[in-house]
C-alpha cells in the first residue's frame, strides 16, 4: 500500500466519520422541521436541543479534516472537485453556516416570532445541505467529475446518480437521528415522546430503504463503474450495511431502543464504507486514480504524522465530549413533561 492509499484510507475514514455523527445532526433538524407548530412540537424540539447543544459544532471537524487532507493530498483532485461542483460546495456551505445561526439564534430570539424564523432557518439547512452533500457524492461515484475540472457545472451534479445521493443521504441522516432521539428520549423518561418518534423513525427506515431499492435500477443504468464495485470489493459492506438497518428496524420495532442506536449507526457507516471500497483505486471516478492525484510524497508524510498526532491529541476529548453528551452531564435536560420509567 502507497503513502497516497493510506493517506486516502484516514481521510475516507473521516468521510465515515463524518457521515454517522455529522449525519445525525444534520438528521435532527429534519425531526424539528416535522415536528409541528410551536406548542406540539415544543416537545421534539428542546429534546433536539439537549441531544445537539453539547456537540453540534465538534462533527464538523470532520468535514474540516477531509477538506484538509484532500486539498493537500491530492491537490489535483481538490481542484477539479472544486470547479466542477462549485455550486452544490456552495450550497452546503452556505447551509452550514446558515443552520448553525439558527440554531443559535433561536435560543435567544426575543420573541417567538423570531424564534420561529430562526428555528424554520436551522431546520431547512439541516434538509438542504445533506442533500447538497450527496449530490456532490453522487457526482462523483458517476465520473461526472473529470480531471481537468472542466465538467459541466449543472449536470454534474443535477444527474440520476447524483439525485439518488442526495435523497438517499437526507433519509438515512433523518433516519439515523430519530433512532438516537428516541434513544435519548427514553433514556430521560419521556415516555409519551418515545413513542412518537419510534414510530415516526419506523417510517423514516422504510423511506430509506424504499430508496435504497429505488436507486438500484438508477445505478445500473447510470453508473456501471460503481455498481461493478459494489458488487465486488464493495459487496461485503454494502450486505452488511442491508443487515445492520434491518436489525435497526427490528430493534426499533421490540423497543431496543439503546441498540438500535449502535444497529443505525453501522447501516451507516458501512454503506459509506462500501462507496468507498467500490470505488477503489479511483479518487475520481473513470477519471483520475488515487496514486495520480497524490501531492508530493513529504507532502503525504507529514499528513501521515499529522492524523497520527490527532488521532493521540483530538479523538480522546471527542470521545469524551460524547461520552458526557450520553450521560447527561452537559448541557440540559427538556423539562416537556415529569420523566417517568419507560417501559
Amino acid at each position: 500500500m502507497s503513502a497516497a492509499d493510506v493517506v486516502a484510507a484516514v481521510m475516507f475514514l473521516a468521510v465515515i466519520l463524518y457521515a454517522v455523527f455529522g449525519g445525525a445532526d444534520f438528521g435532527s433538524g429534519v425531526w424539528d422541521l416535522t415536528a409541528g407548530d410551536a406548542r406540539r412540537g415544543a416537545s421534539t424540539r428542546r429534546l433536539i436541543d439537549h441531544a445537539v447543544g453539547p456537540v453540534w459544532e465538534a462533527n464538523h471537524v470532520w468535514l474540516i479534516f477531509i477538506l484538509v487532507f484532500l486539498w493537500t493530498g491530492f491537490p489535483a483532485a481538490f481542484a477539479a472537485l472544486m470547479r466542477t461542483l462549485a455550486i452544490p460546495f456552495w450550497l452546503a456551505g452556505l447551509g452550514i453556516v446558515a443552520r448553525g445561526a439558527g440554531f443559535a439564534f433561536r435560543k435567544f430570539a426575543p420573541t417567538l416570532h423570531w424564534a420561529r424564523i430562526s428555528g424554520a432557518i436551522f431546520a431547512t439547512s439541516s434538509l438542504i445541505t445533506p442533500f447538497f452533500l450527496g449530490t456532490i457524492a453522487g457526482g462523483v461515484a458517476s465520473g461526472r467529475v473529470p480531471a481537468s475540472g472542466t465538467g459541466d457545472i449543472w449536470t454534474s451534479w443535477l444527474n440520476p446518480t447524483s439525485l439518488l445521493g442526495g435523497f438517499l443521504a437526507v433519509s438515512t441522516c433523518t433516519f439515523l437521528a430519530g433512532v438516537l432521539l428516541t434513544a435519548d428520549a427514553e433514556r430521560l423518561g419521556y415516555t409519551s415522546l418515545v413513542e412518537e418518534l419510534r414510530r415516526k423513525s419506523l417510517i423514516g427506515g422504510l423511506i430509506a430503504g424504499g430508496i435504497v431499492l429505488a436507486g438500484i435500477p438508477v445505478l445500473l443504468i447510470d453508473d456501471r463503474t460503481l455498481v461493478d464495485g459494489l458488487l465486488g470489493r464493495g459487496l461485503p459492506f454494502v450486505l452488511g450495511s442491508g443487515i445492520a438497518g434491518l436489525l435497526a428496524m427490528h430493534q426499533l420495532w421490540i423497543r431496543q431502543h439503546r441498540r438500535a442506536r449502535a444497529s443505525a449507526a453501522a447501516a451507516v457507516a458501512l454503506v459509506v464504507a462500501g462507496w468507498g471500497a467500490a470505488q477503489y483505486p479511483w479518487i475520481l471516478i473513470d477519471e483520475l486514480l488515487i496514486d495520480d492525484a497524490a501531492g508530493a510524497q513529504a507532502t503525504l508524510v507529514g499528513l501521515m504524522v499529522a492524523s497520527a498526532i490527532a488521532a493521540v491529541l483530538v479523538v480522546p476529548p471527542l470521545v469524551y465530549l460524547f461520552t458526557l453528551a450520553d450521560a447527561n452531564k452537559v448541557g440540559s435536560a427538556p423539562q416537556t413533561e415529569t420523566p417517568q420509567p419507560s417501559p
